[in-house]
């Protein structure tokens, strides 16, 4: 495709007339900059974040905001011919669609360039797409003032007017050679200290140096470690390393050296978790050899930006590919380069949690999904990071036009700038403990990171995992062994055989069980609803989400922190630990690695280890020096027990005698809710049992368990109604238990039981 000659005749002009506009308002920030600025302006020296320690946090406070409407066209040929309809939206559009930002640079002056990346997503989609970046000025809705637009001033085009390029571009026969997405899939952008531009892009994946006025200076720098599918350099028969779309999404700069980061695992990896940070000389012109590995949450997960904090110190954005609320990962973590874990991974530390971000001014409250006392931007395309100064960050989105909509479902998302406030604040404890029971498993399909990441975000103090193991030994998070309540896997032909009939703990029972699977086979499968006619709100969620490692669901932790701003604990549970090592499977000694390995197995970690059996927690007492919780159920006896033919039973279990046997092991109970409250005949409360005072009086602590805002759960005094999924005081019925004396407790909804201690 080509553009009409008389548009670009006329271009030329402008961009000529505009490339001096732009070096001048350069030269005028320059003059604005305070001493210490983000590399990305036009002088050197990254912008230090807010320091942070263990006894603090960082709190993360909405300052203000701008959007750009999504069907805003800038000035230029139509645009859009190709893209996929979406939202009600069909091109071609009558000028240049803006489709986000996915890389801005500060001017320091109130503006900001600003850079789309490629337009449509791919390259047979965008050849009327121009690559551009546009200057541009937020007007910030502070909740005091401000209109909250996003105004467009400039822009300038990328080009290669100087006939750099040796392979075919779109625009090849035309004098300014203007550069469009099936040309480049440009990124990330820094500006260098002469005021020029380093831009990464995909397609290579390439790092590309322009002018000031867009014009390529150089040949493209070639990635050492690989093509991508796209690269016109690929040669027939060569196998692409770098997967579509996934190149140097990411890059930041300090000094002399660009730190490019390959958004996804390059596709020889064994790890599917590992993203590789390079360092690129701009002095000599060549990668300098040097990389370091990160790790992302999950294996899904993708790198959307990074902006320098110091020599060998930058933010990242570490994101997933789900918007709205299905959204689970929308991070800034700071990683420091001189400083790796035992696996060889660059530390990182939370900077603020996009999902979780407070908003006391109100500040476009009910215009959105994650528009109201929390502010959160659960946009799929998260690419923007930057400090604008010490303590406020901008953030900001690719809206990927017409396609997203997570703020309003059938109406394509605005482009998004956002500043947020970050102060250091002390921790603080309120003396109970709310363990989000398998995460938030009332709103999402339980032990999945949307579980844990909803519990967290609803200020658990703890999630729970449930570890059973697979064929090939890995822990993963099931309530049960058997899964077919939990996964889809009934939906999978190639694992029919597979259905078996085997005896857990003494009850015959027929399904899928993960022991006959490995984590390979496992990762084939999506997580559901267990409970989908008491919940069918999270019904919507079957299918999305992967069975998480115990691994992941630590990781998750301890990159995470409380609305306290404690680290977020973990309270696995090991199930039918008997079972299991009948099986050759033994549970304790790979949790014990596990916990181990991510910085746990020590006294002090917030980690409580528990289980229904007794023989295995006795072994575990042996092996770390974590708390340890001895689950009490209403009715029954350790299977372990009734295995060995010991006739005690939790009822003995619950009595003082019983309690100071518990003492000699463990640290605290789990009890049934009915253990320490009974009820009365007719379901009401009846008055509390001596097992909490018992307990405290040999020294252990008192978790209750499980408390979920269904009427068909709750005491019969405090049900809304007959109908048993509807929705009673949970709040009223956790209060009753924290009055006798309960230490903390298990619930389905952490929100409603945060509540319940304020």
């Amino acid at each position: 495709m080509s553009v009409a000659p008389t548009w670009l005749a006329r271009m030329s002009t402008l961009m000529r007339s505009r490339a001096a506009r732009v070096v001048a308002a350069a030269a005028a920030a320059a003059l604005l900059l305070p001493a210490a600025v983000a590399v990305a302006g036009p002088r050197s020296g990254p912008v230090p974040g807010p320091e942070h320690h263990a006894g603090s946090y960082l709190a993360a406070t909405l300052a203000g905001r701008a959007t750009l409407s999504a069907d805003y066209l800038a000035e230029g040929p139509p645009s859009g011919a190709a893209a996929s309809p979406a939202n009600g939206r069909q091109g071609p559009w009558d000028g240049q669609v803006i489709p986000g930002f996915s890389a801005m640079v500060d001017n320091h002056d109130g503006t900001f360039w600003a850079q789309p990346d490629n337009g449509f997503g791919a390259k047979g989609n965008s050849a009327d797409f121009l690559l551009r970046s546009y200057l541009v000025r937020p007007q910030w809705d502070t909740g005091r003032k401000g209109a909250g637009e996003i105004d467009v001033l400039d822009f300038i085009e990328y080009n290669d007017r100087n006939d750099i390029l040796d392979f075919d571009i779109v625009h090849e026969d035309t004098d300014e050679r203007l550069l469009t997405g099936a040309d480049f899939d440009i990124e990330s952008l820094v500006r260098a200290a002469d005021g020029t531009f380093w831009v990464g892009e995909e397609f290579g994946p390439f790092l590309l140096h322009f002018d000031a006025d867009g014009t390529l200076l150089e040949a493209p720098y070639e990635f050492p470690d690989g093509k991508s599918p796209a690269n016109p350099y690929l040669q027939p028969g060569e196998t692409p390393n770098v997967r579509s779309s996934r190149g140097f999404e990411a890059m930041a700069a300090a000094g002399r050296y660009l730190y490019p980061v390959v958004e996804g695992a390059l596709a020889d990896d064994a790890d599917a978790r590992r993203r590789w940070i390079y360092q690129f000389d701009t002095r000599r012109g060549e990668y300098t050899g040097k990389r370091w590995a990160y790790q992302t949450d999950q294996q899904a997960n993708v790198i959307g930006d990074a902006f320098a904090t110091g020599p060998d110190s930058m933010l990242l954005i570490e994101r997933d590919d789900f918007e709205g609320d299905q959204s689970v990962t929308k991070r800034v973590y700071e990683v420091d380069l001189d400083r790796t874990d035992r696996d060889g991974f660059v530390r990182k530390e939370l900077v603020v949690d996009a999902l979780r971000i407070e908003n006391p001014r109100g500040i476009d409250a009910g215009e959105g999904y994650g528009l109201g006392d929390t502010f959160a931007l659960p946009v799929q395309s998260f690419e923007t990071v930057l400090f604008v100064d010490r303590n406020t960050l901008l953030i900001g989105n690719d809206n990927n036009y017409p396609g997203n909509d997570a703020r309003i479902t059938g109406t394509p998302d605005d482009t998004e700038m956002a500043l947020v406030d970050l102060t250091k604040e002390p921790v603080t404890d309120d003396g109970v403990t709310v363990v989000g029971h398998r995460g938030a498993s009332g709103y999402r399909p339980e032990h999945t990171l949307a579980s844990y990441e909803t519990a967290i975000n609803q200020c658990a103090d703890y999630i729970e995992p449930d570890v059973v193991s697979t064929k090939d030994g890995v822990l993963v998070a099931r309530h049960e062994n058997e899964i077919s309540g939990t996964t889809n896997v009934a939906t999978h032909p190639e694992f029919a055989d597979r259905r078996t009939t085997k005896t857990i703990d003494g009850a015959q029972i027929t399904g899928w069980f993960t022991e006959d699977f490995t984590l390979a086979e496992l990762r084939t499968l999506r997580a559901k609803e267990r409970l989908p006619q008491v919940r069918p709100q999270n019904t919507p969620f079957d299918g999305l989400y992967l069975i998480p490692t115990l691994d992941e669901v630590l990781d998750l932790a301890r990159n995470s922190r409380t609305c306290d701003g404690a680290p977020v604990g973990v309270y696995p549970e090991t199930k039918h630990p008997s079972y299991f090592d009948s099986a050759g499977l033994s549970l304790e000694e790979p949790l014990v690695a596990e916990l181990r390995r991510n910085g746990f197995d020590r006294a002090g970690a917030p980690v409580i280890v528990q289980s229904f059996e007794v023989g295995n927690l006795q072994d575990l007492d042996q092996m770390t020096d974590v708390p340890l919780g001895q689950l009490i159920s209403s009715s029954g006896a350790p299977y372990d027990f009734v295995a060995a033919g010991d006739p005690r039973t939790y009822a003995d279990m619950a009595t003082p005698e019983g309690l100071a046997d518990i003492a000699a092991y463990a640290d605290g109970i789990g009890a049934e809710k009915s253990v320490l409250i009974p009820r009365n005949q007719d379901g009401t409360l009846a008055a509390p049992s001596p097992v909490i005072g018992d307990a405290h009086a040999v020294g252990l602590e008192v978790h209750a368990w499980t408390f979920r805002r269904e009427n068909q759960f709750l005491a019969a005094d405090f049900r809304s109604s007959g109908d048993p999924n509807g929705i009673g005081d949970m709040v009223g019925e956790v209060q009753v238990f924290l009055d006798a004396g309960l230490d903390g407790f298990f619930t389905d909804n952490p929100d409603l039981g945060v509540a319940a201690v304020r």
